[in-house]
């Protein structure tokens, strides 16, 4: 049998997921409990194994090459289908903890039926909650600040799992005359917001005047504007409030590209507590369209 025949080493592939998601060989090693010699000796072996440089080095900078992207979507496949024969075998009760970031667009209503039904069936996992806009949980993860992450960016959905689609709507206050104002005043996110980006493009393409009125990376806030009539917003279904008039496209709004929800671990993140509360989150967000529908929520105009 050919070397090339021969099954890849699951703890190489542990090592090279490590340095990708934090694009670092120290900070990686403390990550999978190794020295930085034996890091890279890992990376090395794998290399040489498989033919092909997987990292790009420019000075301190580290960044996957083609072939290093092909294999890191596989590896993770690899490790999560390890974790699930290795939780097959398990008799070990599921406890720990849990470091879990996910964007306040979802927080407010979404998070506390999620979270508190997890607690009550699994009383010995801690979660621990940090509520952040979708770049910065990304920026986290990398740092190596979570174990779980939900974002809502459309963004690395080749590594992350993509569980939840929804529609985006235009929303104003009751009674109120944003709406009316021209230039119309928007309420929105920073300018890395993904959501911001697609209503800019959108509103410039039917060639609508529109000004930033409001800017926060804080979805309270923006929903706090639009209720106190301070600017028009857009929201994805299950973040909409109630006193929130839902905008038809038929008065020279245009519609918005669906919100789309993912959910990306660490490379360690796998089997045991992590898939428990991976389950739970998709099997219950992924079914949820909010505390209630937009029809309830408020009557399209």
């Amino acid at each position: 049998m050919n070397a090339m025949a021969s099954p890849l080493d699951l703890d190489q592939l542990q090592t090279f997921c490590a340095i990708a998601d934090c694009s670092s060989f120290t900070e990686a090693a403390k990550r999978v409990y190794k020295t930085q010699s034996a890091v890279s000796m890992q990376i090395k072996r794998l290399e040489e194994r498989l033919g092909r440089p997987l990292f790009l080095r420019e000075g301190r900078r580290i960044a996957l090459t083609g072939d290093g992207e092909a294999v890191y979507a596989r590896a993770r496949r690899m490790l999560k289908l390890n974790a699930e024969i290795m939780d097959l075998f398990s008799s070990e009760d599921l406890a720990g903890n849990i470091r879990f970031g996910v964007p306040d667009d979802y927080a407010v209503k979404l998070l506390p039926i999620i979270l508190s039904g997890f607690q009550r069936t699994h009383p010995k996992i801690m979660v621990d909650v940090r509520c952040q806009p979708s770049e910065e949980l990304l920026e986290g993860m990398r740092s190596g600040k979570y174990d779980i992450i939900v974002f809502t960016q459309g963004t690395m959905h080749e590594f992350g799992e993509l569980f939840r689609t929804e529609r985006m709507f235009w929303v104003a206050s009751h009674g109120g005359q944003a709406l009316a104002t021209e230039p119309l005043p928007l309420a929105c996110g920073p300018q890395y917001c993904i959501w911001r980006a697609d209503a800019v493009e959108a509103l410039s393409r039917i060639n609508r005047d529109f000004r930033i009125a409001y800017t926060s990376s804080n979805a309270t806030a923006i929903s706090s504007a639009v209720l106190s009539d301070l600017a028009v917003g857009f929201l994805p279904e299950s973040a909409i409030q109630p006193g929130m008039r839902v905008i038809a496209e038929d008065i020279k709004l245009p519609r918005l590209q669906d919100a789309q929800i993912a959910l990306l671990r660490a490379s360690h993140a796998y089997g045991g507590i992590y898939d428990a509360l991976v389950t739970h989150i998709t099997g219950n967000m992924g079914n949820l369209s909010g505390a209630r529908s937009v029809g309830d929520t408020a009557a399209a105009e």
